[in-house]
């Protein structure tokens, strides 16, 4: 019989209070180590940092020689310019007061180039206005919708006015085309990959096309997670994975031809036993992501014949087969299916070294303000 793979487990459980979630430090360096691999040149990479939110992990990647993030929030591009990330884009629309917040990082935080993005004339007006009254000057890039259907303009002619446009306001640098796929997430690769040359088909023909009318060749940003190791392979194009970093259940079955290790994992204790064989554990919507159906929030390593069976703000209320041998005080470990959004949960992670939890780091942007 094969030994039982136990590498989550920790020495000390009795000085971590759950539910807690633990990262594992040498993991994310292998994860960040594959990753490099996966891709001819690091300069290509601009990592999504919605995934872990902390200045540790912005650090290790800037230690590996990655340079470029995407975020997708104020409060994460401030993150980055803490750590002097040199290169930072903030993929997400920006209006009201987001647009001086944005502008203000610029002159706290000079060693980082910020620039956003814009998919309507009025977005790119009014942050033309906003830097041209700071005295600023923005790049930007226009966001296309490649299917997704959450922001962007849709290529076409339109998309062409709006670079065009960008291109002549004052206060704005236009720099390329952003495109984000995450609806993208066939677990056969092959079939991602076709899916993927006819969606970056429509940005190709962008860039052909406003270098017609006189524009330099633009740079590209484009992709997600799924689609990374196919974009990897385009020429100069910029490759926006963020999940590798800690990896979780969903993808590590959704995606088996991505190696990355699970690097994260929920720590949990059964607090109620009011059934023979049901339980209770302080795993609730407040301590893992709850978007997804009730058997696909969390995967315990040390206990897959759980089942749940209901879940509020701070229980989780799980089914025991027969003759299980648990009981109240024990320790459970689990995968979450959906990282990200359980990482926002959370204020500090749990640091593992060697086996045993050793310190823990804030998620310095999971605020907004």
């Amino acid at each position: 019989m094969q030994p039982v793979d136990t590498w989550y487990k920790i020495r000390n459980e009795s000085d971590v209070d759950s539910p807690a979630l633990l990262v594992f430090p040498e993991r994310i360096k292998q994860n960040i180590t594959l990753l490099k691999s996966m891709i001819d040149d690091p300069k290509r990479l601009r990592p999504h940092v919605k995934t872990h939110k902390t200045k540790e992990l912005t650090r290790l990647q800037l230690e590996a020689g990655i340079t470029r993030f995407k975020c997708a929030t104020i409060a994460e591009a401030a993150m980055l310019g803490e750590c002097e990330a040199p290169d930072v884009l903030v993929a997400y629309p920006l209006y009201g007061p987001k647009l001086i917040r944005f502008l203000s990082l610029k002159k706290k935080f000079p060693k980082t180039n910020f620039s956003a993005i814009v998919d309507n004339p009025q977005a790119a007006h009014a942050l033309a206005v906003a830097a041209r009254q700071a005295g600023e000057m923005v790049d930007v890039y226009v966001d296309l919708n490649i299917g997704m259907g959450r922001t962007g303009i849709k290529p076409g002619a339109e998309a062409v006015a709006l670079y065009q446009q960008c291109g002549q306001l004052e206060g704005l640098a236009i720099q390329g085309f952003h495109a984000y796929d995450g609806h993208v997430h066939e677990r056969d690769i092959e079939k991602r990959k076709v899916i993927c040359a006819k969606n970056f088909e429509s940005v190709e023909q962008m860039a052909q096309q406003v270098q017609k009318v006189g524009f330099p060749r633009p740079r590209i940003v484009v992709g997600g997670s799924p689609s990374f190791p196919i974009y990897a392979t385009y020429p100069e194009v910029e490759c926006s994975p963020g999940t590798f970093i800690l990896w979780d259940k969903g993808y590590a079955d959704g995606l088996p031809d991505q190696p990355f290790l699970p690097s994260a994992v929920l720590l949990t204790r059964i607090v109620s036993m009011p059934e023979v064989n049901r339980f209770c554990v302080d795993l609730g919507h407040k301590a893992v992501a709850a978007e997804n159906p009730l058997d696909r929030r969390v995967y315990f390593l040390n206990a897959p014949d759980l089942k749940p069976i209901g879940q509020s703000e701070e229980h989780l209320v799980l089914e025991a087969p027969p003759g299980h041998s648990w009981k109240v005080g024990d320790v459970l470990y689990g995968l979450p299916y959906h990282v990200c959004p359980t990482v926002a949960l959370y204020d500090y992670l749990a640091v593992i070294e060697q086996g045993a939890y050793v310190e823990r780091w804030v998620v310095a942007s999971r605020n907004r303000l």
